[in-house]
């Protein structure tokens, strides 16, 4: 059997609460302007039409609880989100078995640098240089659903220096846990390790160098 040509990439795995074990991850998907009041905030249309995603890298992911602040950018917001972790998937999923694919949930923050998406955006570029940096998904422990069962309702709360900056609740996204899944399963086959993250209630901005965030979501903690 051949021999890799180079030393192998270690695999990106994170914690799982409660056990000695980790989670590899396979894909970092996206799903954008999710929560009505983000989407207005955003300057677009909240009306529920057809969701649209990104992705990040899995080595974007971080659950060491540092974010440095990354190069090139004056600009660089908090979007607080949910990450919903898959331990099976396929293709063309039915919306009535896509919750028997999750494994569990995490706190994570999608961090962005707006000043450069923005850029992306204006020229009608992909929005990779603002959104998939190094360290760019600060992630907590993975809890599973056997623990804490399937949360599509809760208080999601983000504090910057202990003032809040973003609330809102699970229940206000537009697409549904079980809709990501299998929307996304038409396009993509889904598998082991996939990640998802389930967008970001109102409230978005910037953070500085130094600052502390602190996000909570009810049921995930």
């Amino acid at each position: 059997m051949p021999s890799y040509a180079i030393e192998t990439p270690p695999v990106v795995a994170i914690p799982v609460a409660g056990q000695d074990v980790l989670f590899p991850v396979r894909r970092v998907y996206c799903i954008g302007r999710n929560y009505a009041a983000h989407a207005i905030e955003m300057g677009h249309d909240p009306n529920r039409e057809d969701p649209f995603f990104f992705q990040k890298n899995p080595d974007n992911l971080d659950p060491s609880g540092e974010f440095p602040y990354p190069p090139k950018s004056e600009d660089v917001h908090h979007e607080a989100e949910m990450a919903v972790a898959l331990k099976s998937g396929g293709a063309n999923i039915p919306l009535d078995q896509a919750l028997d694919h999750v494994f569990g949930y995490a706190l994570a923050l999608d961090m962005t640098r707006r000043d450069l998406q923005g850029v992306a955006k204006k020229m009608g570029r992909p929005w990779e240089i603002g959104k998939a940096f190094e360290r760019s998904v600060p992630i907590g422990p993975l809890h599973r659903v056997d623990e804490v069962g399937h949360l599509d309702q809760g208080r999601v709360e983000l504090k910057i220096n202990g003032d809040i900056r973003q609330e809102g609740d699970l229940n206000q996204m537009i697409w549904k846990v079980p809709e990501m899944i299998s929307y996304l399963s038409e396009y993509f086959t889904l598998a082991p390790g996939d990640i998802i993250l389930s967008g970001t209630p109102s409230g978005v901005g910037p953070v500085r160098k130094g600052d502390e965030i602190e996000l909570s979501i009810e049921g995930c903690a």
